[in-house]
């Protein structure tokens, strides 16, 4: 099997486009979080 060997430049873009993917996951999750609470009023966390 053939393995692409990747520029510096494709590296970066790549992790950049990784980064920007994973902190959106993460700010998806977290909104569905607070969603959550605000809508059992709370009474989740006790």
């Amino acid at each position: 099997m053939e393995t692409v060997e990747l520029s510096a430049a494709q590296k970066k873009s790549r992790r950049s486009r990784n980064m920007a993917l994973g902190l959106v996951l993460a700010g998806l999750v977290a909104l569905f979080y607070v969603v959550t609470l605000i809508k059992f009023g709370g009474g989740v966390v006790h």
